[in-house]
């Protein structure tokens, strides 16, 4: 008797719908697996055997064959073992196969029959749903998770004998309900209001945040870049529905989205170590996983003392800067992750930290100080808009009573900004933010009057800026533009715009 049970590949960060046909025949008594599954798939078998048998069940003894379609997709990890089981035992006759058609099913059981969790729910149920399953059922710990796809009816099971059941009596289980939250931002431990004084670096990051921008600060050690950073997310916009659908899918495909979890609600804020490889961090292996910039998408790459990583591990990120997506290509395949990420870094100036300091004098030579800074390629600088200069904090704003604004309040500034720029950007799909927008439309978008075109002729020709570093001026005068609610670019947006690029200028050290 030939049986079909439904489970899913995950492919990047979307799913594929996997076939797995079984066949119990009355001749012969070899188990055979094929379809292209991997070692843990192939393992299966025993953790399917030893399930069932608490069941009071047996395997079949005659001949078994279980193939897993299409063929040319290679088959991993060990959440095949709920969709073959079920094909097994109905194969067998030892439960109903009438209504396997309906319900598309991934879990990895446990010696007992107890079910463990998977990863990327969340893709698999958008899958299930487009491909017009009526129902998916997996480990309850992911249950949450695939339930925010509706109308989809998502059943939590935590062993194998609830399975059965329901294939035996649909009405014992009871679909999940999850609503999506209508505000989709969480509670943040910091705030800018912690941070004294720094009052230019904090009106850089809400301009970097009001347009989408990268952003790199430069300043002597205990300057407040890091603490400046680690706050940065807390001026951002709250993320939208899809943009948090998108956001949980890669942690649901990486494996990082925490138990019981339905959606990633924060913009995620990653800070990895300098001593991080190129591979982890634009993501691949020999099963393609999203690196750091992936897992960064709608959110923040936090890159701490920036000329300590690697040049390698730095020049690979250029791409992904522009295209905002990432593509690991194999012998036999490319897969694609999504990397729509805002850069934000900070650097000492020297090898020392006190090249211009105020106070302290810099121990290092000039030949020194321009092979620190050469660690960073001209390419990669001219991809962050904005080069902010951090001075240390002076004695009275450190000691002084004022009352520091909070991020709230530049948050609203932001969204605010933001609103604009999605009434502007309406009509151009995928563009959403001043820091998307390509070449082509800079011109209708950030037109200038006679002062402004002058301005920033001369600009140019001083800086020796090159064309992107052009293009990223333009855009972040827009911004500047737009928090100050202009519908024109004016010669005071265009100035501190300008200001922003001094890691352009000529003999900067």
């Amino acid at each position: 008797m030939i049986v079909k049970t439904f489970g899913s590949a995950i492919y990047g960060v979307d799913a594929i719908t996997i076939t797995i046909e079984v066949n119990v025949s009355s001749q012969g008594t070899r188990f055979y697996m094929v379809g292209l599954p991997d070692s843990a798939v192939k393992e299966s078998e025993r953790r399917i055997e030893s399930a069932i048998s608490h069941l009071g069940f047996r395997m079949p003894r005659t001949r078994t064959v279980v193939n897993m379609a299409p063929a040319a997709i290679r088959k991993a990890g060990a959440a095949y073992d709920l969709p073959i089981a079920i094909g097994i035992l109905g194969a067998s006759g030892k439960i109903p196969a009438d209504s396997f058609d309906r319900y598309l099913l991934m879990g990895e059981l446990s010696l007992d029959g107890s079910l463990l969790p998977i990863r990327g729910a969340l893709s698999i149920a958008i899958q299930a749903q487009q491909e017009g399953f009526r129902g998916f059922i997996l480990p309850t710990v992911n249950a949450h998770e695939a339930a925010m796809v509706a109308p989809l009816e998502v059943y939590g099971v935590t062993h194998l004998s609830e399975v059965l059941q329901f294939f035996h009596q649909p009405e014992s289980l009871t679909p999940i309900a999850s609503t999506p939250p209508t505000q989709l931002q969480g509670n943040f431990d910091l705030d800018f209001s912690d941070v004294k004084g720094q009052y230019n670096i904090k009106r850089a990051l809400e301009i970097a945040a009001a347009g989408g921008h990268n952003a790199i600060l430069i300043g002597p050690p205990g300057a407040g870049k890091t603490m400046l950073a680690q706050r940065f997310p807390t001026i951002l916009p709250p993320l939208t529905l899809a943009e948090a659908l998108e956001t949980t899918k890669i942690y649901s495909v990486a494996g990082k989205l925490p138990q019981h979890a339905s959606l990633v609600l924060k913009r995620p804020f990653r800070s990895p170590h300098h001593t991080i490889s190129d591979t982890a961090l634009v993501g691949g292996g020999s099963y393609p996983q999203p690196g750091e910039i992936s897992l960064a998408h709608n959110g923040v790459l936090f890159l701490d003392e920036l000329p300590e990583f690697k040049r390698q591990v730095l020049e690979v990120m250029r791409q992904p800067l522009e295209e905002r997506r990432v593509t690991i290509s194999r012998a036999r395949s490319a897969v694609d992750f999504p990397a729509g990420f805002m850069l934000l870094a900070s650097m000492n100036p020297c090898p020392c930290g006190y090249f211009n300091h105020p106070d302290k004098d810099c121990s290092c030579t000039p030949a020194m100080v321009q092979k620190y800074l050469n660690r960073v390629s001209g390419p990669l600088l001219d991809r962050i808009d904005l080069h902010v200069e951090v001075t240390p904090v002076s004695f009275s704003d450190l000691t002084g009573n004022r009352e520091e604004e909070k991020s709230t309040y530049i948050r609203e500034r932001v969204m605010a900004a933001r609103a604009i720029q999605a009434e502007r950007y309406a009509a151009l799909p995928g563009i959403y933010c001043n820091a998307q927008v390509g070449s082509q439309q800079l011109k209708r978008y950030c037109s200038l009057n006679d002062n402004c075109r002058q301005l920033l002729k001369n600009a140019i020709q001083q800086l020796k800026l090159s064309a992107r570093a052009y293009d990223r001026i333009l855009k972040v005068s827009r911004t500047i533009a737009d928090l100050a609610q202009c519908q024109s670019i004016e010669v005071a947006h265009m100035a501190e715009a300008i200001q922003y690029r001094s890691l352009d200028r000529e003999g900067w050290m």
